[in-house]
C-alpha cells in the first residue's frame, strides 16, 4: 500500500487510515529455537477472521532482539505474503517492525522490509545508546527518508529503550520526514497522549502502546492501539476500538472493562511469555521463547489460563 493509500494524502497531510487495533504479533518458535512457519500462518489466519486493523510483525513481542537479520525480514516477508494470500490486502496493514539501536541497521531493515511489500514500518526508539533529543530526531528522519514513499510509524517506549521521544522532538520529525504518519505512545502516560494529539491533531495519528490504557487514549484522540492481548483475542480488542472510533463511548467501555483482566495478566511476567502461554494452551504454537526470556513457569500458565479461560467463557 502507497503512502497516498494509507493517509488519504500524499505524505501524510490529512487524516490517516491506521485506525483500529494493530496486533504486536508474537513469533512463533520450534522447540529447536528456529522460527515456526506454520504457526506463523496459523496466527495470521486466527488475526485475519477476527478482523483485525493490521498486523505488527517483529515488534518487541515479536522478540526481534533475538531475531538475526535474516529470520527478521523472513518474518516479517512470511506475514506479509500470508496477508495477501489469504485475502488481506489493502484490508489489513501490515506494519513491520524494523527498529535498531544503529541508525544503519534500521534503514536496511525499513529497506528491506519495502522490498517485500509493507504497507508501513515501525522504528522504536534506539534502546541501550542513550542518544539526546538531537539524536533521536536525527534518528528517525535518516530512517524515514530512506524510505520516504512508505508511511513510517514511531515507537515510543522507554520503559524498555531508555529513550524518550519528547513532543518538541515527535514535532521536528513530523516537520522534516512527511511519511512519519503515526506514534505507537507507551509512556503509560494520558497526558502525553493528549499532549501530542493537542499539538499535532490529525497531523500524526497517536496508537496506544499499552492495552489497558486504550479506551483512555482514544478519548483523548488516540486512534486505536498496537496490542499485546489481540494476539489471543483479536475480534474483542478491535471491537473496543470500533465501538470507541463510532463514539459509542458506554459500550466501548464495557467491551473495554471486561478485558481488563486479561490485559493484566499478559503482563504478569515478561512480555511475550504470558500470551505465548495463552496460545499454547489454545494449541496454536508451542511453549518456546528464546533466551534471555524463559517460557513461563506453571504457576503464572495456570494464572492466565484462570483469566483467559473465564474472558473466553463469558464472550462466548
Amino acid at each position: 500500500m502507497r503512502l497516498d493509500a494509507l493517509t488519504g494524502v500524499v505524505y501524510g497531510g490529512a487524516m490517516s487510515k491506521l485506525a483500529g487495533a494493530f496486533t504486536a504479533l508474537v513469533t512463533p518458535f520450534r522447540t529447536d529455537g528456529s522460527v515456526d512457519d506454520a504457526a506463523l500462518d496459523k496466527l495470521v489466519d486466527l488475526q485475519l477472521a477476527g478482523g483485525i486493523a493490521g498486523v505488527v510483525p517483529c515488534g518487541t513481542t515479536g522478540e526481534s532482539p533475538t531475531l538475526d537479520d535474516e529470520e527478521h525480514i523472513g518474518v516479517i516477508a512470511k506475514v506479509t505474503r500470508r496477508v495477501h494470500m489469504q485475502g488481506g490486502k489493502g484490508k489489513t496493514v501490515v506494519i513491520g517492525g524494523t527498529g535498531s539501536n544503529s541508525t544503519r541497521e534500521a534503514i536496511t531493515l525499513s529497506k528491506k522490509a519495502v522490498d517485500v511489500g509493507v504497507d508501513a514500518v515501525m522504528i522504536v526508539m534506539p534502546y541501550y545508546n542513550k542518544p539526546t533529543q538531537a539524536g533521536l530526531v536525527e534518528h528517525c528522519v535518516a530512517i524515514a527518508r530512506a524510505v520516504e514513499s512508505t508511511p513510517v510509524v514511531l515507537y515510543n517506549v522507554p520503559g524498555r529503550t531508555a529513550s524518550d521521544l519528547l513532543p518538541d522532538s515527535v514535532e521536528a520529525i513530523t516537520r522534516a520526514a512527511s511519511n512519519v504518519v503515526a506514534i505507537k505512545e507507551a509512556t503509560g502516560n494520558i497526558l502525553r497522549a493528549q499532549e501530542l494529539h493537542r499539538r499535532l491533531g490529525d497531523r500524526l495519528t497517536v496508537l496506544s502502546g499499552d492495552d489497558a490504557l486504550t479506551l483512555g487514549m482514544m478519548a483523548c484522540g488516540a486512534k486505536g492501539v498496537i496490542s499485546v492481548t489481540s494476539n489471543v483475542f483479536p475480534k474483542q480488542v478491535q471491537e473496543v476500538c470500533a465501538l470507541a472510533l463510532a463514539g459509542r463511548w458506554e459500550e466501548a467501555r464495557r467491551a473495554h472493562f471486561a478485558l481488563l483482566p486479561v490485559h493484566d495478566a499478559m503482563f504478569i511476567e515478561s512480555n511475550p511469555g504470558p500470551a505465548k502461554a495463552a496460545l499454547v494452551d489454545a494449541g496454536l504454537l508451542q511453549a518456546t521463547v528464546r533466551s534471555p526470556l524463559v517460557f513461563p513457569g506453571e504457576a503464572t500458565r495456570a494464572k492466565v489460563r484462570e483469566i483467559v479461560g473465564a474472558y473466553r467463557a463469558s464472550v462466548s
